[in-house]
C-alpha cells in the first residue's frame, strides 16, 4: 500500500501565503517526478508545478514566479511554497507522484486533495 497525503491548504488573504506539503508514504523502491496539480469548480485538473528526483521543477504559467516547489526525498514529501496568493489560486490542490514499487511496478498516485481558498 503506497499512498499520499496533502496538508497546509486553508483560508487566506489575497497577497499571503500558504505553504503546503504531501508526503508519500509506504513499500516503495523509488519515487520518479513528485509535484502538485489543482482543480477549481467547474474546472479542469491542471498542473501547478512538478519536479524530478533531481531537482528538476516545471511551473504552471498562471503560477511561476509566485510558487515554488522542493522536495526532501529522504522524507518522500514535497512542498509547495505559495506567495502573492490570487483569488484565481483558489482550488483542491493534489499531490502526485510517479513511483517505482518493489518488483518494478510504475504507478502513479494521488493524494485526496486539500482546499486552498484565497479571499478577502
Amino acid at each position: 500500500q503506497v499512498q499520499v497525503a496533502e496538508s497546509g491548504g486553508g483560508l487566506v488573504q489575497p497577497g499571503g501565503s500558504l505553504k503546503l506539503s504531501c508526503a508519500a508514504s509506504g513499500l516503495m523502491w523509488s519515487i520518479n517526478d513528485m509535484g502538485w496539480y489543482r482543480q477549481a469548480p467547474g474546472k479542469q485538473r491542471e498542473l501547478v508545478a512538478d519536479i524530478t528526483r533531481g531537482g528538476s521543477t516545471n511551473y504552471g504559467d498562471s503560477v511561476k514566479g509566485r510558487f515554488t516547489i522542493s522536495r526532501d526525498s529522504a522524507k518522500n514529501t514535497v512542498y509547495l511554497q505559495m506567495n502573492s496568493l490570487k483569488p484565481e489560486d483558489t482550488a483542491v490542490y493534489y499531490c502526485n507522484a510517479d513511483i517505482i514499487k518493489i518488483g518494478g511496478t510504475r504507478l502513479i498516485i494521488w493524494g485526496q486533495g486539500t482546499q486552498v481558498t484565497v479571499s478577502a
